[in-house]
């Protein structure tokens, strides 16, 4: 880089500090460049560390999931690990299904990013719209579908026991009817 931008390396040592033969040894490959080296030269020629170094590229970001259908559920699975906490965003079709209350091990949290979830716990039966999460103890029965009035699209953490998240359902106010 300093040749191709034609300083050289005297002129290097003034912007950076390091002497000629430290500077010398570094492009021949003499001596192993660490961290305290590195950053005054990226600041000399004005480059991020990544280009000075030759830092691999990023790879893409994207996540791409193969979705899951289940009895006419769709889950994109959002994590790849197995075990532990496991994230799926779930679209439920519209349909009217009799509720099934199931137990089993694990912690559950649900958030709701379109359409109105219906969701069974115990003896709570409430519906949750959009930018709303409820949390439970799966050992407790429970079912969770489409209130039959349109699809809907919800994010779905489920973990061990113990795994709790830190969101929570607001609690109806006193004297309110639940839906």
């Amino acid at each position: 880089m300093r040749k191709e931008r034609g300083a050289t390396l005297a002129g290097l040592s003034e912007a950076t500090g390091i002497s000629v033969s430290t500077l010398s040894r570094l492009e021949s490959g003499g001596r192993r460049p660490s961290l305290e080296l590195l950053l005054p030269i990226a600041r000399a020629h004005q480059v991020p560390l990544d280009e000075l170094v030759g830092a691999p590229p990023v790879g893409d970001p994207r996540v791409r999931a193969k979705p899951i259908v289940r009895h006419g559920r769709t889950m994109v699975p959002l994590t790849r690990q197995p075990g532990g906490l496991q994230a799926y965003k779930v679209i439920e079709p519209a349909r009217s299904t009799q509720p099934d209350p199931r137990t089993h091990e694990g912690y559950e949290w649900l958030y709701v990013l379109s359409g109105r979830l219906r969701l069974i716990l115990a003896e709570h039966d409430v519906v949750l719209g959009p930018g709303e999460a409820a949390e439970f103890d799966t050992r407790v029965p429970h079912w969770f579908g489409s209130t039959g009035e349109g699809p809907v699209e919800f994010l779905s953490l489920f973990g061990p026991q113990g795994e709790r998240m830190h969101v929570r359902a607001r609690p109806a106010a006193k004297g309110a009817k639940e839906e």
